[in-house]
């Protein structure tokens, strides 16, 4: 037996020279050499990848710069004995940290979902006879016997088939079971196409079989999809890559100005070290913005209930935004574009074909002709359809709270919705009046189904199904649409075989006949020859209705979509079509990306939106190749195969009523309809979250940077500090976290779905952002210089002077929320003026927890305030309308700008 059975392609063996290399028999293994060959291979299990344990998996959390930012801060403000604060920097830091140790490992998790796939036991035959063993047990060179119902538990070559059919749409994203047979295949063959193999973790739909175990364990298809899910490297998102850009240089800033100020007042304004050191203090309290991240994580939560509610759950907090920076989707076919349900299309009679409309599995329906009706009185041949469509046919339609669904092979769920939707009889218009004789199965070694049964009048009919060259080859005549009959033009129907395939359908043929003998069981030497073609059925895995709008959304939003299937390409060509998606002409294929280096593959993928025949190992190359080009890349998916894609990308997406649990832990996101649509309302969604986070940040940078350039200011003029450290404490107390949270809630701004994606590399920081915060920081500094010179000027004392300066910083940090809610449009319309009730409940919090500070007398007492007048009071309201109108008018003037460029 050879050591390296995974490497054999034993699909293009025949079956007793796979036998033979393996060194096995039809009878089995004897139990001593199933015991010798488990302690070679090992038990028939995925491997554990090793995993950190809990207490270093927490105290990663904690290596983050702006984790030290804020725990120097939490020092800072523990210093100053404000222990409120210290608290709030604490609670915020234990917070991320939870959420971060809560939130990792989900690869080790989809592992777990993987390994649950395997089955427990498996019949096999072992020392002659059959007995059944733990899956975990099984070795190469066991027979394993197979039935309809089980799960396979192990790469296997096929050595039998009786009508056998699996469901590997889990591998291969095939949409309904395919036929399985003994036959060997070419060595190329494509994972979908490899018709001799059983892989592990498929399900048998139908049959019976036995087969000989060629791997196991991680050499299976599912192990070596395990094996990938250990070596992807999971993408940091763009928000965690600029955050940590962001606090690098943040906190490099801070200890810079800190120092230079230091030095400053040590050596030319010969301060003392005590009051400067508290000045340096206060300036460090003002320009760190402590509830930034407590706000951002809000931001993301509340993102996290706006999905949702778009069926969208959301499993990792930063793929919200990630989702709405998305500059290409790539997305499975079959269940995400498609409904995972076969409808039929075409009829194609002799010299007629026909539309066949409808809904899903619902027999109702038109059946249209040059654009009509066609009345199955004037065409005969439509109920000579109806009744093979609805005789030669084993699924039944059940109607259940008013929609229609297949128990059944969903091909022939579609056959019986075509029957009803002619004869107009509901689900099984022929149940009664006629009657079941006999029937020959399907099997692939014949491929086709047979069914002989009784009129009311006693008269015996024969009707068959199957692959077109199959069902010719028992043809002598073909029907007339009339009803009448005429020799068979066999190059006719083999011209209209390829033009349904062409359009992506799936083509059976359909025959009729009467038996010679009425007392004969019914057997295939009797058909050949004897049947009349009635014609053939074209089948598709129609598209979504909301996918074909999703899409179009989509592309308007500058987000290019591309189908990656293992489907046949003629289908994927059909179905991208429909749909709309770009360059549906130009289709690649998984043999077509083997050839490819990865450079050539990134140059194609960027061209190509459509790939067919796709391995799990071509998905995840495809994903890293269209990263290579700097695209924000989303991957939507459902099946096994599709699990180290969907960690690799930017963002996974998990298709969470169809998708395999191994799918769904090794996303970010899970749609609960697996509706492709709720994508679309998804990246809207992700899109007004950064949008939000911009504003969180457009909002605290400027005013912590407007408070520190005020300390700063007075620092080097050698002036009294308009505003004391305890006063910015208060500030940053209450207006950081409820007017930041405000913003939070902001709904999505006009055009949203209209703008292209933002770039992979765009920083937090753009040059807009500079300028508004230097803009911003010197209007503050500016108004609350002046207020303060007015009050001492107006003979006020000290204390009052900056109480005035400090209800000055926060009235305009108000103001500064109105304007920063619009930062694509104008701020100056009803809807902007109204705002939100978020905003109304956060500003009327502050405006109260202010009053209570200026007037109250023992706030007074704590922070060194005075009751201001009310003429006062009305100067520093009119300050704020006034600094809104210039920054709205500087922003006026931005957009103006932009748009003639």
């Amino acid at each position: 037996m050879t050591d390296n059975l995974e490497e054999l392609a034993v699909h293009a063996l025949p079956k007793d020279e796979t036998l033979r290399i393996i060194g096995s028999q039809s009878t089995g293994l004897e139990t001593p050499e199933a015991e010798r060959r488990l302690a070679a291979h090992g038990p028939n299990r995925l491997i554990a990848a090793p995993s950190r344990g809990p207490l270093v998996r927490f105290l990663s959390q904690f290596h983050n710069v702006l984790i030290y930012v804020l725990i120097a801060s939490a020092i800072v403000t523990a210093f100053l004995q404000h222990w409120i604060d210290t608290g709030v920097i604490i609670a915020v830091v234990l917070g991320n940290s939870v959420v971060g140790f809560l939130q990792e490992g989900r690869a080790e998790e989809a592992m777990n979902a993987i390994r649950g796939m395997l089955a427990p036991r498996a019949a096999v035959l072992r020392d002659g006879r059959r007995t059944s063993v733990d899956a975990s047990d099984l070795v190469p060179g066991d027979i394993v016997l197979i039935e309809a119902g089980d799960r396979v538990t192990a790469d296997m070559r096929l050595l039998e088939a009786r009508s056998l059919k699996l469901e590997e749409a889990v591998l291969t994203g095939e949409s309904v079971p395919v036929d399985k047979s003994t036959d060997p295949v070419a060595i190329d063959a494509a994972l979908g196409d490899r018709s001799s193999m059983l892989y592990s973790g498929t399900l048998v739909a139908a049959g019976t079989g036995r087969g000989i175990v060629v791997a196991t364990g991680m050499a299976t298809e599912i192990g070596k999809i395990s094996g990938m899910l250990e070596r992807v490297v999971t993408l940091s998102t763009p928000l965690v890559r600029q955050m940590d850009i962001f606090s690098r240089w943040l906190t490099l800033f801070i200890l810079i100005i800190a120092a230079l100020l230091l030095a400053y007042g040590l050596v030319v304004g010969h301060l003392p070290f005590a009051e400067l050191f508290m000045i340096i203090v206060g300036l460090s309290v003002a320009a760190i913005p402590e509830g930034l991240p407590a706000v951002m994580t809000i931001t993301l939560a509340v993102g996290v209930q706006a999905m949702a509610r778009r069926n969208a759950i959301v499993r990792r907090l930063p793929a919200i935004e990630t989702l709405g920076s998305v500059s290409v989707i790539c997305t499975d076919k079959t269940g995400t574009l498609t409904r995972n349900e076969m409808m039929v299309a075409n009829l194609v009679a002799a010299r007629h074909i026909y539309r066949v409309d409808g809904d899903r599995y619902a027999p109702g329906g038109a059946v249209r002709w040059n654009e009509a009706d066609a009345d199955p009185r004037e065409h005969a041949v439509l109920l000579a359809f109806a009744r093979a469509a609805g005789l030669c046919n084993d699924a039944v339609l059940r109607s259940a709270d008013g929609a229609w669904q297949v128990e059944g092979d969903p091909m022939e769920g579609a056959l019986m919705a075509l029957a009803g939707k002619i004869t107009g009889n509901g689900g099984d218009p022929f149940a009664v009046g006629w009657t079941r004789v006999d029937a020959i199965p399907f099997d692939a070694a014949h491929r086709y189904m047979a069914v002989l049964h009784q009129d009311e009048e006693g008269r015996r009919h024969v009707h068959v199904k199957g692959a077109p060259e199959a069902v010719f080859a028992l043809c002598a005549a073909q029907c007339m649409p009339d009803g009448q009959t005429a020799a068979l033009d066999l190059a006719y129907w083999e011209t209209m075989v390829e033009s349904l395939a062409a359009k992506g359908q799936r083509v059976l043929a359909v025959a009729a006949g009467a038996p010679s003998d009425d007392e004969q069981p019914l057997t295939q030497d009797e058909l050949s020859g004897t049947l009349t073609l009635i014609g053939l059925v074209g089948l598709i895995d129609p598209p979504r209705p909301e996918a074909i709008a999703a899409v179009t959304e989509c592309h308007l939003a500058g987000i290019r979509v591309k189908m990656i299937t293992g489907d046949h390409a003629a289908t994927a060509r059909a179905i991208a079509g429909m749909v709309g998606l770009k360059n549906s002409d130009l289709v690649l294929t998984g043999a077509d990306i083997d050839r490819m280096d990865d450079a050539t593959l990134a140059l194609a993928a960027m061209e190509t939106d459509i790939f067919a025949r796709t391995s799990p190992a071509h998905k995840l190359r495809l994903v890293t190749a269209l990263q290579s080009q700097g695209l924000t890349v989303a991957m939507t998916g459902d099946g096994v195969n599709d699990a180290p894609a969907l960690k690799r990308a930017d963002a996974g997406i998990a298709m969470g009523v169809k998708g395999s649990e191994a799918a769904k832990e090794a996303a970010e996101l899970v749609l609960a309809d697996d509706n492709f649509a709720s994508i679309a309302a998804a990246v809207r969604e992700g899109r007004t979250v950064y949008d939000n986070i911009k504003k969180v940040i457009s909002w605290t940078l400027p005013t912590n940077a407007g408070e520190a350039t005020t300390i700063m200011i007075a620092l080097f003029v050698g002036l009294a500090l308009p505003v004391t450290a305890v006063q910015i404490l208060w500030i940053n107390l209450v207006t950081a976290i409820t007017l930041g949270l405000a913003l939070a809630f902001e709904p999505s701004e006009e055009g949203t779905m209209r703008r292209p994606p933002r770039r992979r590399d765009e920083p937090l920081l753009t040059g807009e952002l500079i300028w508004h915060v230097a803009l911003v920081s010197l209007l503050f500094a500016a108004a609350v210089f002046g207020v303060f010179f007015y009050a001492v000027d107006k003979g006020h004392s000290i204390e009052l002077a900056r109480t005035m300066a400090m209800n000055t910083l926060v009235v305009m940090e108000i103001f500064h929320v109105f304007f920063i809610r619009n930062i694509y449009g104008t701020s100056l319309t009803w809807r902007a003026v109204r705002g939100t009730k978020v905003v109304w409940i956060c500003v009327i919090s502050v405006t109260i927890a202010q009053f209570a500070v200026t007037y109250l007398p023992f706030m007074q007492s704590l922070f060194g305030t005075e009751s201001v007048p009310l003429r006062e009071g009305l100067l520093i309201f009119a300050l704020g309308w006034v600094f809104f109108a210039l920054v709205e008018i500087e922003k006026q003037m931005r957009l103006t700008l932009r748009k003639r460029a």
